[in-house]
């Protein structure tokens, strides 16, 4: 395993899990624009998938799917501590139990939904962006940086959809609900291209690579 890791490898890295960490914790506030409801991580959550795609595409698949993981261990242990912590007994003068319990009690579907979304989704995106760089031989960056984000996206989408509300909602409202939090978080990323170009291109150039992922396995265990 490749052991060298520079500054701007790390500030990405840094960059990446805050953003998730983020935007699980915004996600339990809803919010209702032209009559779509949507949680708030929602507005976040995209740039995870954009700092995947600089991840990859610079750093190569090998690196990224260590982030993956390490941006799995940090959320579930903010999700550990948190259900910790609502358990502790409160000071008997603190008035704020009830709130805090609303906010950082979460549903354990929800947390399952929630994990197994977000790893087969950024595997997904990584692996597509991967692989298409290498058939485009390293052109054309912004078929992949949408192709993946197309698939990843979709992924995550539907895997949370169904496991956090398959006996909840009909099957036409999970439709609607998948296909809305597809499209939206799709064309977040596809109006940030300009912006995904510039990071990479600016990353390849102060570090000085461009890997191309020939003869990596995109076992996601496979360290």
């Amino acid at each position: 395993m490749d052991k060298s890791y520079s500054r701007n490898f790390l500030l990405i890295t840094g960059a990446f899990i805050t953003c998730l960490i983020t935007s699980n914790l915004a996600s339990i506030k809803l919010l209702s624009f032209f009559g779509t409801i949507f949680d708030a991580g929602t507005i976040l959550f995209p740039i995870t998938y954009i700092f995947g795609d600089v991840l990859t595409e610079v750093y190569g698949f090998k690196k990224t799917r260590i982030i993956i993981w390490l941006g799995f261990a940090c959320n579930f242990f903010m999700v550990l501590v948190m259900y910790l912590m609502v358990r502790l007994p409160p000071c008997i003068d603190w008035q704020g139990q009830k709130a805090f319990e609303t906010i950082f009690d979460f549903a354990p579907r929800i947390v399952i939904a929630s994990f197994c979304a977000y790893l087969a989704g950024e595997f997904a995106n990584s692996i597509v962006m991967s692989t298409m760089k290498k058939i485009t031989r390293g052109r054309h960056l912004w078929t992949r940086t949408i192709g993946s984000t197309l698939v990843g996206e979709f992924i995550d989408s539907l895997i949370f959809g169904l496991i956090a509300f398959s006996s909840i909602l009909t099957p036409w409202h999970m439709a609607v609900y998948i296909l809305s939090q597809w499209s939206f978080k799709s064309g977040y990323e596809i109006l940030a291209t300009p912006v995904t170009y510039k990071i990479i291109n600016c990353l390849k150039r102060k570090e000085g690579i461009d890997t191309f992922d020939y003869g990596v396995s995109y076992n996601p265990f496979g360290f």
